[in-house]
């Protein structure tokens, strides 16, 4: 027996639905001096004598309420993001996922310098078991979860060449740049997001998808001040999350970025393109692991730095590399002391050098905007990046009564240079794969912004409104939407008073009620 306010919300599915045939029959002609008669035969989905648990059909609903969300709802896939490019607070940024059945909650970094998805397993050796950031760490468990499978070596999805022949899982060894690590193997399970439907209106949705399990961590990771539940990466191989739910139909192959530099941080993430009318775009040099800009040249107050081109070149051990996961900016050997250069001889008039802990300093009386050049990075397809005094510079304190303000860009003797959030904070930053470049525009990221929901530009949400600048454009039949909604609201009612709560908020969304 359903309660009255589900028999209220079935009587006006039913009467809508008849509403919708009439008005659709109607301009296609159909109805005229008499209307067809039909039967329509029903076929249960679990029969009589079948036993069915309540997960069981929680989780049948939910994938078609994804079908719902990629058919007749346009919208984006938006990750509120956490935390600050400040190097003496948090220093980096992160995000919130949601795994497995029932679903968890865990704090990942959102790192495009890598490419999987991991969270911290239970079993982890040398894991932190708390956090200096005032977050609860969660811990991720196949066995508590009703939709967890291990991904076994024959696994098409197993790329890795560390599968145990004792255990046959697909297993996995990670380093990163600052000498951390993590190992692990790879499960697959379900991952819960928000979809911008319209104003101030979301719907949630899941998707199936690989990541990693961490059974041991070494280096920083094993550190309990910023310690979060593991990292979210962004690459763009195969196993990535931007690569996962695109081949899913769940997103567009591109995703973009705005991370807050002042205050407490924050910031953007959607699984879209930022439309903006100030982005530049650079092409992507292929065939690379990360993302591998043509960096051509670096101007100090408008001078191109005296820096042999052969520097910026990728090849093996050289380019320059776009990473979110990297808190400074590290420039190749021979283009730091360049820069240095031409930095000390445009300041020394105003500020005096000095040198505290090997960095490059500057004891300084006023604003360093009066006083500090711009900085501009030069890349293939006339794309610059306009960096501000205060994003190659950090207070650190007073000395002798000025304030000392001292270069954060970091010398790198490897020859790579790395681009991490010191640069890329209060700017749009799109990472289109399908198109293979990365494009970027100065912007207050506290601020809305329009984000394309197809492969053109016809379309767009503006801070989860629905509009289109085009008046030819038809980003789907809504008329049809809505018949097909009702139709499978219809049955969701038929299931059980459950379903009550998102039967309204679909109500509202397709009939305006």
């Amino acid at each position: 027996m359903l309660p009255g306010n589900c028999m209220k919300l079935l009587m006006m599915v039913m009467a809508a639905i008849a509403a919708i045939a009439i008005v659709a029959a109607e301009e296609d002609g159909r109805i005229g001096a008499s209307f067809p008669a039909g039967v329509l035969r029903l076929e249960r989905v679990f029969p009589v004598n079948h036993s069915v648990e309540l997960e069981e059909l929680i989780a049948r609903d939910r994938a078609r309420h994804a079908r719902i969300l990629q058919n007749f709802a346009s919208g984006f896939v938006d990750f509120p993001v956490i935390g600050s490019s400040d190097p003496f607070l948090v220093g980096f940024y992160y995000t919130k996922v949601k795994l497995g059945s029932p679903p968890r909650e865990y704090n990942v970094q959102i790192d495009t310098g890598s490419d999987i998805l991991w969270v911290t397993c239970g079993s982890c050796n040398n894991c932190p078991q708390t956090s200096g950031l005032g977050v609860e760490l969660n811990f991720y468990d196949t066995a508590s979860s009703s939709t967890a499978s291990l991904i076994s070596c024959s696994d098409r999805r197993c790329a890795s060449d560390e599968c145990s022949s004792e255990t046959n899982q697909c297993a996995y060894t990670f380093h990163y740049g600052d000498n951390s690590g993590t190992t692990g193997y790879y499960v697959s399970d379900l991952i819960y997001f928000d979809t911008v439907l319209g104003t101030s209106l979301t719907a949630n949705s899941s998707s199936p998808i690989v990541f990693g399990c961490s059974t041991s961590q070494s280096g920083g990771l094993t550190k309990m001040d910023r310690a979060i539940d593991g990292i979210f990466g962004l690459g763009q191989q195969g196993l990535s999350v931007i690569s996962q739910l695109s081949s899913h139909g769940i997103s567009p192959k591109v995703f973009s970025h705005c991370l807050k530099g002042d205050g407490n941080g924050g910031g953007i993430l959607v699984l879209g393109e930022i439309l903006n009318p100030s982005i530049v775009y650079s092409p992507l040099v292929p065939s690379k692991v990360h993302y591998t800009l043509y960096l051509q040249s670096i101007a100090v107050n408008g001078k191109i730095l005296p820096v042999d081109p052969g520097v910026f070149v990728s090849s093996n051990n050289r380019g320059t590399i776009v990473d979110s996961g990297t808190t400074l900016v590290y420039l190749a050997s021979e283009a730091y002391e360049p820069f240095i250069s031409a930095i000390t001889a445009i300041v020394s008039p105003s500020a005096r050098p000095i040198i505290s802990g090997k960095r490059p300093c500057y004891l300084v009386s006023s604003s360093i905007e009066d006083i500090f050049p711009p900085v501009c990075l030069n890349f293939a397809g006339d794309a610059s990046m306009d960096l501000r005094p205060a994003d190659y510079l950090a207070h650190m304190g007073f000395l002798e009564g000025a304030a000392m303000w001292c270069v954060i860009f970091e010398e790198n003797d490897l020859g790579l240079t790395i681009l991490g959030d010191l640069v890329l904070k209060d700017k749009i930053i799109i990472y289109d794969l399908a198109r293979q470049r990365i494009g970027w525009a100065e912007y207050d990221c506290s601020s809305p912004v329009n984000v394309s929901i197809t492969s053109g530009k016809d379309e767009f949400m503006n801070a989860g409104q629905y509009v289109s600048s085009s008046s030819s454009s038809v980003p789907f039949n809504l008329p049809l939407a809505r018949t097909n909604v009702l139709l499978l609201l219809f049955w969701e009612l038929m299931i059980g008073s459950y379903l009550c709560s998102l039967t309204s908020m679909l109500l509202v969304v397709f009939l305006d009620i």
